[in-house]
């Protein structure tokens, strides 16, 4: 008798313990982090895939860091991250479509588009959705009033166009300046900033009108006219990444012995693949990091989105900005989260420390010079040149 009713007290307290570590993790699963959606819409298919693939990688990269890492606390609510991406192909038509998947999923903060004509393509769905984007796109008109729901996520071509062709000036001796461009719009209105800037400190422009269709394959007639005129710096104005080593290939081949400079962002091994040794030399705005600025988080940053994808674009370092700006917007006015007027008003005096760059660098959004408002993202103004395989630094600068 004394052992049955141990026995049946010892089950008792099995059963008792069984159900306090299923009402615990009942608990548990009860407690997980709510979800927070933040879109992408962007080209990740085709000649300028790599610019897209950057961001979407990037987001997702920092995304499962945080989450890895307990979330993010907006308010008194904690978060996980999820990143909904939107192939637009480059194509406008597309890039609305994706817009409109967002507002479908009362996404209010998207990433993208990377190109000009969707970002200018999607604004009225932004607006009247209450979506604000981060386009990797250079109009102005997209960041100046009226318009107030585009924020720039990079530098753009008529701040480092500039900045490049003076430093060519005064190290390289630079003079004489010719531009190509694809007959399409983004690429066109960036030669078009690139003429005036030029023009502006006093460069001979010796070539501003040959263009070349976006399906071109052979360049060397493209290049041969532009080649008489004897340029010391070769502009190719908005030159997607896979058209890049095409056209520095083309160019050397015809005897070309210049500078060549692009102020798009560029992948450096598909530079390497497609024009190895004969890229040496070529200039571009880079990541937005450097080996001498980049913290311990930026190196973390950077092995695990090598690890996730097994390769890493220099691009990403630009990238990887767009999410934490959104985030930590949303921690300074959790009524950001819900709410894109509180968010503009946020934008306005935002300033937190900068976690991806040494010193005292801060988040804050800039852009009052450019559009008189502050509609742009702080993030350093690199400028490389490509060598064997791999970005060097020529330069830094900021943006105000």
């Amino acid at each position: 008798m004394f052992k049955r009713r141990n026995f049946i007290k010892s089950v008792a307290i099995v059963a008792m313990t069984t159900t306090s570590m299923l009402a615990a993790g009942l608990s548990g699963a009860l407690a997980a982090n709510e979800i927070l959606k933040i879109g992408f819409v962007g080209v990740t298919s085709g000649p300028a895939a790599a610019w897209g693939i950057s961001n979407a990688r990037s987001m997702q990269a920092r995304a499962a860091w945080i989450n890895e890492t307990g979330g993010v606390k907006i308010g008194d609510v904690t978060y996980d991250v999820e990143i909904v991406t939107f192939d637009d192909q480059k194509d406008p038509k597309r890039a609305i479509a994706g817009f409109e998947k967002m507002a479908q999923e009362g996404i209010h903060y998207v990433v993208g588009p990377n190109v000009d004509d969707g970002a200018a393509a999607v604004r009225p769905v932004a607006e009247q959705n209450n979506i604000i984007y981060f386009p990797y796109a250079f109009p102005k008109a997209l960041y100046t009033a009226p318009a107030s729901n585009a924020v720039l996520g990079m530098v753009a071509n008529y701040q480092s166009g500039p900045a490049i062709y003076k430093y060519l000036m005064e190290s390289k001796g630079v003079k004489k300046v010719a531009f190509v461009a694809a007959n399409e719009s983004d690429p066109l209105s960036q030669r078009e900033g690139g003429v005036a800037a030029a023009k502006a400190l006093g460069l001979d422009v010796v070539s501003d009108n040959v263009t070349y269709q976006v399906d071109t394959t052979d360049f060397t007639p493209v290049l041969t006219p532009v080649m008489r005129t004897k340029p010391d710096l070769l502009v190719l104005s908005g030159v997607a990444p896979a058209n890049a080593p095409q056209l520095i290939r083309a160019a050397r081949e015809l005897g070309y012995q210049g500078l060549i400079s692009t102020e798009t962002a560029q992948d450096a091994s598909v530079l390497q693949e497609g024009a190895g040794e004969l890229a040496n030399g070529f200039i571009s705005v880079g990541g937005a990091s450097t080996p001498e600025i980049a913290t311990d988080a930026m190196k973390e940053f950077v092995d695990r989105y090598t690890k996730m994808f097994g390769e890493y674009n220099d691009e990403s370092n630009t990238k990887v900005y767009a999410l934490e700006y959104i985030l930590e917007t949303m921690k300074a006015n959790p009524a950001s989260k819900d709410d894109v007027a509180e968010f503009k008003k946020t934008i306005d005096t935002l300033s937190v420390p900068n976690i991806y760059m040494k010193g005292d660098a801060k988040l804050q959004y800039v852009g009052s010079t450019s559009f008189g408002q502050k509609r742009q993202l702080a993030v350093p103004m690199v400028v490389n040149e490509y060598k064997d395989g791999k970005f060097e630094t020529l330069f830094i600068a900021q943006v105000d």
